[in-house]
């Protein structure tokens, strides 16, 4: 995750100023913002203030939308941990869609009216397309959380404001449901800030997983469903409609995408998923034909590019064991990480969230069959800290932990030794000069 910016917020509103007056001139700000404001740029997104987001529904619409949406069972968590304080603080927090519809909208009342002001409000759209680089509509956009501070917002309109947003996902699918964002001044441009959201969009995935886990009874199969298998290979399998497809390394990152979105996904996104550096929108409508050929029409929607129906993921009933406390059967159902040779940004961030919280699941476990499993494995051999941890749980005066003590002493050493050998040379650099 990139840090969040420290420039002055002078600093930031010139920036704004030059990208937005000197065609061509390159964004003066830090990566993630400069490619968020290149696309509102070619979206046709207003700089200036002079167009508010929309207004998608109306208030009976928006009620019987809020009741049936899947984060509504998540909304007294999201006011006990993000609630609370608003009014000292001065801040907001709010709930939207995968659209980037405003959804809930609550804190402090001076700060929501200010909101409304700017359309800030419930039933807005808040979307990246819709108004530019904010926090919530860009963390849609990327699929993790973003921290979006003063003059770093594309309109002009948002510039007095800071705020960090993270999605939240279905833990059984992968599926973004939404995403949360807090919203106010000063004390929202702070890592504490995007600490806050992102741990209100983990403990909000786990409580859905736990409220979902145990049906009452036993739901029939949905056959018009698929399943995605992407741990610990690099070809993906996709099986539906009674097929089992063995997709080639890009389409199963294409479809991994896609299935971790939930919704459509437009050509230009789905080339930032896929890859850091520029990937033009022939190549992407090129690929997204030949997917087409081997899925079919059936399944593969486009304009935007979508899955036409639902698919769990291998990766996404990993991390629903994880929430629910299930840690030995998580890690026997993790072969690997996903698509292990994959370096599409969407497939590392993936593997790098996974791989987090099964580490840190079983090293808190203090189980030692677990923490012998996990160092047996190749992607735990050289883990110092799940050695140790295993030496720590067996019995003094074991030959075991005496070995785990040893391996983890070993790669102690191991780490250290490159930087006693970089220190060495800088000085007999210096004894030379």
């Amino acid at each position: 995750m990139e840090a969040p910016v420290t420039t002055s917020v002078h600093t930031l509103r010139t920036a704004h100023e030059q990208f937005v007056t000197t065609p061509g001139a390159s964004p003066q700000v830090r990566d993630l913002v400069a490619d968020s404001w290149r696309r509102c740029a070619v979206r046709g997104a207003h700089p200036d203030g002079s167009h508010l987001p929309p207004l998608r529904a109306t208030a009976a619409e928006l009620t019987a939308y809020r009741r049936a949406h899947p984060l509504a069972g998540a909304l007294p968590l999201f006011r006990e941990l993000l609630g609370d304080g608003a009014a000292d603080d001065g801040h907001i927090f709010a709930v939207a869609d995968t659209d980037g519809t405003l959804l809930w909208v609550e804190g402090d009342t001076a700060t929501i009216e200010r909101g409304e002001r700017m359309h800030f409000a419930e039933g807005a759209v808040w979307s990246e397309a819709r108004a530019g680089t904010n926090a919530p509509g860009t963390a849609l956009e990327l699929g993790r959380p973003v921290q979006i501070v003063t003059g770093e917002h594309y309109s002009s309109a948002a510039h007095a404001w800071s705020c960090a947003a993270a999605p939240v996902r279905d833990l059984s699918t992968g599926r973004v449901l939404g995403v949360i964002d807090l919203s106010g001044g000063s004390t929202i441009a702070t890592p504490p800030a995007l600490a806050a959201v992102r741990g209100a969009a983990l403990a909000a995935e786990a409580h859905l997983a736990r409220t979902t886990a145990m049906p009452t009874t036993t739901p029939a199969p949905d056959q018009n469903g698929a399943r995605l298998n992407v741990l610990g290979r690099d070809s993906a399998l996709l099986e539906h409609g009674g097929r089992v497809l063995r997709l080639s390394p890009r389409h199963s990152e294409i479809v991994l995408a896609l299935a971790l979105a939930g919704h459509g996904v437009m050509g230009d996104r789905l080339a930032v998923e896929l890859s850091d550096r520029e990937v033009p929108p022939s190549t992407v409508r090129a690929e997204m034909t030949r997917l087409r050929a081997v899925l079919g029409p059936a399944l593969l929607g486009s304009r935007p590019y979508a899955l036409l129906c639902p698919v769990r993921t291998d990766l996404g009933e990993v991390s629903a064991l994880l929430a629910e406390g299930r840690v030995a059967q998580a890690l026997g159902r993790y072969p690997g990480p996903p698509l292990p040779r994959s370096d599409a940004p969407v497939v590392v961030e993936q593997r790098r969230c996974l791989e987090q919280q099964l580490r840190g699941a079983v090293l808190g476990s203090g189980d030692p069959a677990l923490l012998r499993r996990w160092v047996d494995a190749d992607w735990g051999a050289d883990d110092t800290a799940a050695w140790s941890a295993l030496a720590r749980t067996l019995p003094n005066g074991s030959p075991q932990r005496a070995a785990a003590a040893a391996r983890a002493r070993g790669l102690d050493l191991a780490e250290a030794l490159p930087l006693q050998v970089v220190g060495h040379a800088a000085v007999l650099q210096r004894a030379r000069s």
